[in-house]
């Protein structure tokens, strides 16, 4: 490998850049026996997808798919930035995923189901039993349900093949899915149905999680109510059962709006749907983010683009054949799990594993006792989870005899010394690792390493993948050159399939949160003039390789979930005696960043232990535990500025022991110190230096 070497950051920085100090890690080469079986060992791509040939180049990926009708243009940009992709062409998702690999693999596993219950037996769902499975449930929502192209519909499930088998039926029907994470409460699931427009839940009795069998049905009786407070009316709720010889759940049934899907299942056993051939720009879902503003927003995706795309970046980055087992331990309820765990690896004949619980449970050495009993070859998670299993079992996979060929990182930027341990002692110095980069609001990878061609760096996500092309802004729009130590916005010169369509049912809020910073003509309709704002900040490095800082907005990256500040602040003002409230990340070791929650109180309302349990609470149920602050502090004032705007930079700073800054300006500077000295202690604590995200938190706001 090639040697580290250093390299100092440039002392003159302008107001509109960001200076980094970092150090460009030694390369890693992928194995010869990895690059003699690969998917893309051709260099020749880069040229294939080098922007003289953009759009067409992706055709490629479109080819990947089977067609009831070939699309008559490659992109249409006579709405940017909404953007249209393999337009005239029409496609069945669930058909590409299921029926088509019938004919060669359908004896194989689609999934292999491991409950989390150690001494549970696995359940191999293959893709006959898949088919099966899928037209059944398909019957049942289009004549039971009433549900037909264009409805939406909630999912609020667990890892269960109930998931993804209840995706591809709605898929099958050209009905919009919104599966809402498992781990969300009922309330935050109710406002995203209200969002959506849903009138049927699905969901499950429960399911198990560290141990426990949690009773999941009382969250849909708490959504029901959060989306008939938004006006949206749940008329039917549809309940799978987690075990086959009782209820997993105490809360009773709702006569007339709950049903059991196990039990009307049974009126359509053998029923076969025929896929309704949809407009390849069709939605196919909804996927919920949180945003700034406090309001969650329904990303999109069209059908035939982000199918070619997950399918394409499966194929030649993840570098799945038919014949691999692959694992990626995250959660369908995300969109890893839609790309990466159902349409991806399915529109490819893959065997994916599909796991119910937590990574440590019964103890660290779990994952890679799945990894060896199911002979695992591709292995795809959280820097998060690599962080957690690196802290509680650093020797276990030592323990267990699997190889894993390629392995995967996603959702937040990977540190080097978490990197070398997944390549070393998980990996056993013999698996390529894509650090990949992307987000909700793209469908799929953008930046990764291909890992057959290009070499690994560590904390480097890599170069721009195939078809793309980024380019890093500062503020003021001048763009930032390769090598120069500086980071700024990084930004993507082009559309690509995976992109998302829209905003549900917020057209402006699309154009203003991801094009208008840096749009050079709003009449234009050349894509030229519409690059995509992703809202994360980066760098690039001589060699071309990007790496990823972090947010430049307010949201929180918490375990590669992202959380919006304001929505948290929102929940904390949900509590009575709150009268202010600021929400900042903090640096976590396992989560990477984790909320910290400053309050202040109504006029004659004593500081107390109670109320700091209220705030705790009050996240709680109305995001989720994921949303649980590492603190809750009582202030007497907040930091502001002389307009009243809260200074979320200062309590950043002092959360996370930085220096503060010039405080002079504040219309109450003294609160500072009093803040610092309640939740520091009454001596001064050394300064640190902390990530770029948090030194810019709160700049913009």
């Amino acid at each position: 490998m090639a040697k580290a070497h250093e390299r100092e950051v440039p002392t003159e920085v302008t107001e509109a850049e960001i200076a980094v100090h970092w150090r460009e890690e030694e390369l890693y080469r992928p194995s010869p026996k990895f690059i003699a079986q690969a998917n893309l060992a051709d260099p020749a791509v880069v040229e294939r997808f080098a922007p003289e040939r953009f759009p067409e180049c992706f055709r490629e990926y479109a080819d990947l798919l089977s067609w009831d009708r070939y699309w008559h243009t490659t992109l249409d940009t006579s709405d940017a930035p909404f953007w249209k992709w393999f337009v005239g062409g029409k496609l069945n998702v669930s058909y590409n995923c299921v029926d088509r690999h019938l004919a060669q693999y359908k004896n194989k596993a689609a999934f292999i189901f491991v409950p989390e219950p150690e001494d549970a037996p696995h359940e191999v769902l293959t893709y006959q039993e898949l088919y099966v499975r899928v037209n059944e449930v398909a019957a049942l929502l289009r004549d039971f349900a009433g549900l037909k192209a264009g409805d939406r519909v909630t999912l609020h499930l667990p890892m269960t093949p109930e998931l993804p088998i209840t995706m591809l039926a709605c898929a099958r029907l050209g009905v919009i899915h919104s599966v809402v994470f498992g781990g969300f409460s009922g309330e935050a699931c109710g406002l995203r149905a209200a969002d959506s427009g849903s009138r049927v839940l699905i969901t499950m009795d429960g399911y198990y999680r560290n141990g426990k069998l949690l009773d999941h049905k009382v969250n849909a009786d708490i959504a029901v109510a959060a989306a008939a407070k938004e006006g949206q009316t749940i008329d039917k709720v549809l309940v799978w059962r987690r075990l086959r010889d009782r209820s997993a759940s105490e809360t009773p049934m709702v006569a007339g709006r709950d049903h059991s899907m196990n039990d009307v299942l049974k009126a359509y056993a053998g029923r076969r749907v025929e896929p309704v051939s949809m407009d390849a720009e069709a939605p196919l879902f909804l996927m919920y983010t949180s945003g700034t503003t406090g309001r969650p927003k329904g990303c999109q995706h069209r059908t035939g683009g982000y199918l070619a795309y997950v399918a394409g970046t499966s194929k030649y980055i993840q570098d799945i054949h038919p014949t691999d087992v692959y694992w990626c331990f995250a959660d369908i309820g995300w969109i890893t799990g839609h790309s990466y765990i159902v349409y991806g690896p399915l529109a490819l004949a893959a065997t994916g594993v599909l796991y119910e619980g937590v990574p440590t449970y019964p103890d660290a050495g779990r994952p890679w006792r799945i990894a060896q009993q199911l002979d695992v070859n591709i292995f795809h998670t959280s820097p998060t989870t690599i962080r957690m299993l690196r802290k509680v079992g650093p020797d276990e996979p030592k323990k267990y005899a699997y190889h894993f060929k390629c392995m995967t990182t996603v959702g937040e930027p990977i540190e080097p010394e978490a990197w070398r341990w997944y390549y070393d002692t998980v990996g056993k110095g013999e698996a390529a690792i894509t650090d990949t980069w992307w987000q909700t609001e793209n469908g799929g990878f953008l930046i990764s390493t291909k890992p057959a061609l290009d070499s690994m760096k560590p904390g480097s996500a890599g170069p721009a993948m195939p078809g793309i092309y980024p380019v890093i802004y500062d503020e003021t729009g001048k763009e930032i050159p390769a090598g120069s130590n500086k980071a700024g916005n990084i930004c993507i010169r082009n559309p690509w399939p995976g992109i998302m369509q829209t905003i549900w049912g917020d057209r402006d809020r699309y154009v203003r949160q991801y094009f208008e910073k840096y749009n050079r003509a709003k009449a234009s309709k050349d894509w030229r003039d519409w690059p995509y704002f992703a809202g994360d900040g980066a760098m690039q490095a001589a060699d071309g390789y990007y790496r990823i800082l972090g947010r430049v907005d307010d949201v929180i990256n918490v375990a590669g979930h992202r959380l919006g500040t304001k929505e948290i602040e929102s929940a904390c003002l949900t509590v009575p005696e709150i009268a202010e409230a600021a929400v900042v990340p903090v640096v976590d070791e396992l989560r990477g960043r984790v909320p910290e929650v400053y309050v202040s109180l109504r006029p004659g309302i004593a500081p107390s232990r109670e109320i700091e349990e209220k705030v705790v609470r009050a996240i709680e149920t109305s995001i989720s535990k994921i949303a649980r602050p590492k603190a809750v502090h009582i202030v007497a004032d907040m930091p502001k500025t002389r307009s009243g705007k809260i200074m979320r930079r200062i309590l950043a700073a002092i959360s996370n022991t930085m220096d503060t800054g010039d405080t002079t300006t504040l219309a109450n500077p003294d609160i500072v110190e009093q803040i610092r000295q309640s939740v520091q202690g009454a001596a001064p604590v050394a300064t640190k230096s902390a990530p770029e995200d948090i030194k810019r938190f709160g700049d913009e706001r």
